[in-house]
């Protein structure tokens, strides 16, 4: 079952039963995970439902609270087996309290927790698939397996989808596919003043008359900093370009030093810049005359191929995973074999060098679908449409 139409969110769509819904995951930091959170709340709480939210916290309890959503300060990002248990009782507990009628778990070990609290009080258990999660071993695969077994599983992509159900042996009838959601609003070149553009730019010591070449990604080696670096390296002319490597290092500080002795080895030290984290992402985005999305792992989804697209950016990207959905070689974007310096090179000096025209096409038509496919009011619908789904099939039971 895969939601293709946007649906409307008011309290019109909730005609048997209105949705309680209790959504757990580990923290509520900065993230693809806790984004989506915050803004299905919001969405479920504008719709006529209740939203209530249990995690450990964290910087964005401030903007759920805002949006009317109740949160519950649990020890969710515990991966323990003595947690998890004991947190099976504190979500009962809680289901009990709000009278919650579905749980939506995002992440795996809260997952475990939430499934048997659904199972003991009698509420639909419903997941969300966030990552392309390894499975390399038997108990990998069987830790993983917990997001399949939901009542209903969403997936954030087709990608996603195929891998529920040829890993995992989901049926067909459970999985519904539910892209992430960018908020153009946000995401808008339009929306971005000169003065944002100016201070990132002096910020980050970008002269006026370089271009730019971004790749946002928090500095982990799947995410293929190494291989951007390479690629840099292997340009026929590097005058005039400076590249910025957006991200938390997240404490891989063996990896920083990793990045900092290549960029040294290649001779790329005036022209490479680690950024740290960016608070101004769609400034930095539209800074930029490229952006790269180099991941050597598939990605689930890959957020920032569509904000990019959003922001009117040409895109880049390893020809694997989700991005061979949100990118259309050569009409939304361009793809290359991932791991691969020399191919990205090359399409780096052919995106480069194409006259405006042809880059203006491409743009236009990406921003055109990201409209059309990956707004985050389509995301929040079709889960909104899932509530109620799986609510009326447990009403008729």
């Amino acid at each position: 079952m895969t939601q293709t139409e946007p649906i409307n969110t008011t309290s019109s769509t909730f005609e048997k039963v209105t949705p309680l819904v209790l959504q757990v995951l580990p923290s509520l930091v900065t993230g693809g995970v806790e984004r989506g959170t915050v803004d299905v709340a919001r969405a479920l709480v504008q719709a006529g439902g209740k939203a209530f939210v249990a995690s450990s916290g964290g910087i964005m309890t401030a903007e759920l609270t805002r949006a009317g959503a109740t949160h519950t300060k649990l020890p969710m990002d515990l991966k323990n087996p003595v947690s998890i248990f004991k947190n099976v009782r504190r979500l009962e507990m809680l289901i009990e309290q709000s009278g919650a009628n579905i749980i939506h778990a995002r992440s795996r070990a809260p997952a475990w927790s939430a499934l048997y609290a659904a199972r003991r009080t009698g509420v639909p258990f419903v997941t969300t698939f966030h990552g392309n999660y390894s499975s390399e071993n038997f108990i990998k695969h069987a830790y993983n397996s917990v997001m399949a077994r939901g009542d209903k599983v969403i997936a954030i992509s087709e990608f996603i989808a195929d891998q529920l159900s040829s890993r995992y042996g989901v049926e067909p009838e459970k999985i519904v596919t539910v892209p992430r959601g960018v908020d153009v609003a946000n995401f808008d070149p339009q929306a971005v003043s000169g003065s944002r553009l100016i201070q990132l730019a002096d910020q980050w010591r970008v002269p006026e008359d370089h271009r730019v070449i971004l790749l946002p990604g928090r500095l982990t080696r799947w995410k293929g900093q190494t291989v951007l670096i390479e690629a840099l390296s292997r340009l026929s002319n590097r005058a005039g370009i400076r590249c910025i490597l957006v991200g938390s290092s997240q404490g891989r500080k063996h990896y920083v030093r990793e990045l900092k002795n290549d960029i040294v080895r290649c001779g790329l030290q005036d022209m490479v810049h680690l950024a740290g984290e960016c608070r101004d992402m769609p400034a930095a985005m539209l800074m930029a005359d490229i952006v790269i999305s180099a991941s050597i792992e598939a990605e689930a989804f890959g957020r920032v191929i569509v904000e990019a697209q959003a922001m009117g950016r040409p895109v880049i990207a390893s020809d694997h995973g989700a991005a061979r959905e949100t990118v259309a070689h050569g009409k939304t974007g361009w793809l290359v074999p991932p791991s691969d310096a020399d191919a990205l090179a090359r399409m780096l000096e052919y995106v480069l060098s194409i006259d405006t025209s042809n880059r203006e096409r491409v743009i236009n038509s990406a921003m055109a679908n990201v409209r059309k496919t990956y707004t985050r009011e389509k995301m929040c619908g079709h889960t909104l449409q899932v509530y109620k789904t799986i609510l009326d099939e447990f009403e008729t039971k």
